[in-house]
């Protein structure tokens, strides 16, 4: 496996060249929408893109944690965390991307 990284730039060059619109407008669409994304998942709604998956926000209660070193008690403090769900699709062409 690659250790490329997709990014920001990649999204809106690939608009770019399968939309036609221009770099600029094509930068603005990708940033709008993952500013659309981003700004739904801190009202804690889920985020379905079909045949790609679904990103929601989880809320973890606070807890006991282990210093794995010193195996010392600490607690963990609540937070909210984002998780991602693979649709089945989406599943399936990963897995036939590994059998080359």
């Amino acid at each position: 496996m690659g250790s490329k990284t997709l990014t920001r730039m990649d999204l809106s060059e690939a608009v770019f060249r399968e939309v036609g619109l221009s770099r600029n407008e094509s930068a603005q669409l990708v940033e709008s929408m993952l500013d659309l994304i981003s700004d739904a998942l801190v009202r804690g709604e889920q985020v379905k893109i079909s045949s790609f998956g679904t990103f929601s926000v989880r809320d973890k209660s606070a807890r006991i944690g282990r210093n794995p070193k010193t195996g010392e008690e600490v607690p963990i403090q609540p937070r909210r965390v984002l998780t991602f769900r693979p649709s089945h699709l989406m599943k399936d062409r990963v897995a036939d991307g590994n059998r080359k």
